[in-house]
């Protein structure tokens, strides 16, 4: 434990506890990988209880020149939480609770350890649900989905996760608490910092405590699955349907390999000849639902149209999503690597996006699996290769930088709710400006200025 100092290790064991302070090299290594399945050790882990120990935690870091990691559960796919700079892992998993349920004010008052889908059972017995909706739910936290702005299949109707916080608390750099925004729907006092710090990635400050916007439970879902004969057919749907007034409440794609692996690994009862899928749900009062049914029907047909029906009941739908979910790690049975991007468009080029991602796939002879939540122009682009075949690993490299290039030309962005971490970081200098770029940093030095937290995330070496 060369790495830190021993009058610091002294304080934070004496600060923490023994369950809140880990330098056993067995229990370190548990902390140092997320999803993107890249590794590094940390030199110590902290599980702190409350805003005072990170507090008291980050300040003492600060002091010694330590790094610090926040983390959730790990689910990130970009490396974000991986500690590659060693330091300390800061893992809110014992800051779990949800402190306030305001039904009056439709707001929720959390520490970041909560796991998403906890919150959304506590909340559902008062009528409310927290929009975000990531395929991880069940075992991401608010924590994590705050730092890279998670959204899922809701978003498109509700938005993401910056669109749904109203306030955080959170530890800067410099060991300070700042708390941004308000228990309020509405203001204007000030910038909008809590905004600022949703999707930061842990890189301006750790956030302690958030005030999340709530919204009502829809009283009825409807479903409707829509086969279509190719990809393109379906791509120039998406468009029909976000051109239209009626915004249903989720729009997902699958390209023809996602539906195969929904029907043979899912379970879902699709037919063998559909080379594409759309499901499109609405969502409010069953008074006006069938308008919006029928509006969402007639925008989906069109060129290519197999079939289109509608999910009868709540059994058929569960079943339809949970293959939906599934997609990601069923993707493992095709090949044992996997680069799994979430780029953005606007909606109106999901088309081109489409087809100039099925031309990398020719041209680099990797398979290519697209799919997503196209509502908001958001496709989950995952290569599939073989890492032990060097020239594939190679081609895989290389398209994903055609990919990331195809995304900017149709003025997209490199993710909509993965975040940048390490993955994507040495594209930023293609996506943003150099202006921009500069500002980004004095905004990061604002707040850390000694570079303290995740180092080597997000922003490129200047």
């Amino acid at each position: 434990m060369a790495g830190l100092p021993e009058a610091f290790k002294e304080a934070m064991a004496s600060l923490l506890g023994d369950a809140g302070w880990r330098l056993d090299a067995s229990e370190r290594l548990t902390y140092g990988y997320d999803n993107s399945r890249r590794f590094a050790q940390p030199d110590a882990v902290a599980l702190p209880r409350d805003a005072a120990q990170v507090q008291a935690l980050v300040q003492a870091c600060r002091a010694h020149g330590v790094p610090v990691v926040a983390r959730g559960r790990g689910t990130n796919t970009t490396g974000a939480a991986v500690p590659v700079a060693g330091g300390v892992v800061v893992s809110f998993e014992r800051m779990d609770q949800v402190l306030d349920v305001r039904p009056g004010d439709r707001c929720a008052v959390v520490q970041p350890g909560v796991l998403n889908g906890d919150l959304q059972r506590e909340l559902a017995p008062h009528g409310l649900f927290w929009p975000p909706d990531p395929t991880s739910a069940d075992y991401s936290t608010v924590g994590g989905n705050l730092a890279c702005n998670a959204g899922g299949p809701r978003a498109v109707k509700y938005g993401a996760s910056r669109d749904n916080v109203l306030a955080l608390v959170a530890v800067t750099g410099t060991g300070e608490i700042v708390r941004c925004g308000s228990a309020t729907t509405k203001g204007a006092t000030g910038y909008d910092l809590q905004r600022l710090l949703v999707g930061s990635e842990g890189t301006l400050a750790l956030i302690v405590e958030a005030t999340l916007r709530l919204t009502p439970l829809p009283r009825s879902r409807r479903l409707l699955r829509a086969l279509y004969r190719d990809v393109p057919s379906a791509a120039a749907a998406v468009a029909r349907l976000m051109a239209q007034p009626v915004t249903p409440s989720m729009l997902e794609f699958m390209d023809g390999d996602c539906v195969r692996l929904a029907r043979e690994v899912g379970g879902a009862d699709l037919p063998a000849e559909a080379g594409a899928l759309l499901m499109v749900e609405a969502d409010g009062d069953e008074a006006t639902l069938s308008h919006a049914v029928d509006a969402l029907a007639n925008a989906a047909a069109g060129e290519g149209l197999l079939l289109i029906d509608e999910a009868g009941d709540d059994a058929s739908r569960t079943r339809l999503w949970a293959a939906r979910k599934a997609l990601s790690p069923a993707l493992r049975t095709l090949a044992p690597g996997k680069i799994n991007e979430d780029v953005v468009v606007p909606v109106s080029r999901i088309p081109e996006l489409v087809d100039g991602v099925r031309a990398i796939a020719g041209e680099s002879k990797l398979p290519i699996v697209t799919f997503g939540h196209v509502g908001n122009g958001n496709l989950h682009v995952n290569i599939l290769f073989d890492p032990a075949d060097a020239d594939a690993v190679a081609r895989a490299e290389a398209a994903l930088s055609r990919v990331f290039a195809l995304t900017l030309s149709l003025g997209g962005t490199l993710s909509g709710e993965h975040g940048i971490g390490l993955a994507k970081r040495d594209f930023m200098a293609s996506a943003i400006d150099a202006p921009t770029l500069a500002l980004m940093r004095q905004v990061k030095q604002a707040f850390d200025p000694d570079g303290i937290l995740n180092p080597g995330k997000l922003l490129p070496p200047a």
